[in-house]
């Protein structure tokens, strides 16, 4: 019986000392990191960024002008763009999501926090509005835009982009004032499958034809 309780005893005392080690361990482990934030934006590092050329690549600049009002209609104005928006383009260039040679060209060569600083400097820029230039198609523009087509169940463009083409920030991109130009190319593209980083942009585009494209990008044109 003796012989049985000193055994019971080193068991116990054997579980003991073996929870405790494993408590020690458990203390003694690192806590894991927390993710990095990424830095704040600096708009003034963007600016030099944006309109900066070396010998080998063009700056921002050189397509969208200084202040990102783009005077090229197949270029995009930036100016006041949602920064997010920006960001995520640059990104989805870089990684080839969005499909773009020049652009990806581009983003190739910029770190996340480039990206970041570009995209809040050129934000900030005020747009040149511009306007509608179809007399003929304006009604059909306007009524897809603020309506869209009940019968194919397009959605109003304004339902995401606002009425008057703000867009709502860090969800979906300001088009007031974009140039038609550029969003034809860009609604296009979503119909026809040569971009594919939007799939509702895709599934929208998709049930649009050229003549339905190109009013409501004329009066999304006209937007302030």
């Amino acid at each position: 019986m003796k012989l049985f309780a000193q055994f019971l005893l080193a068991a116990l005392m054997g579980v003991a000392a073996s929870a405790s080690l494993a408590a020690d361990a458990h203390a003694a482990a690192p806590a894991a990191a927390a993710p990095a934030k990424p830095a704040k934006p600096d708009p003034a590092k963007g600016d030099t960024l944006f309109n900066a050329s070396t010998p080998t690549i063009q700056s921002c600049a050189s397509c969208h002008n200084a202040d990102g009002n783009s005077s090229i209609p197949a270029n995009p104005k930036l100016a006041q763009q949602h920064p997010e928006y920006i960001l995520k383009q640059l990104q989805e260039f870089k990684t080839g999501k969005r499909k773009n040679a020049v652009m990806t060209s581009m983003a190739s060569h910029l770190s996340d926090q480039d990206m970041r600083d570009i995209a809040w400097f050129v934000g900030a820029k005020k747009v040149k509005t511009g306007f509608s230039k179809d007399k003929d198609t304006i009604a059909m523009g306007e009524k897809i835009y603020r309506g869209g087509i009940a019968d194919r169940q397009v959605p109003a463009c304004a339902g995401c982009h606002s009425p008057n083409g703000a867009g709502i920030p860090a969800q979906y991109p300001r088009l007031g004032g974009q140039h038609a130009d550029y969003i034809v190319t860009q609604l296009t593209a979503f119909r026809d499958g040569g971009r594919l980083n939007a799939p509702q942009m895709t599934g929208v585009a998709a049930k649009l034809n050229d003549r339905e494209i190109k009013a409501v990008a004329d009066y999304i044109a006209g937007l302030r």
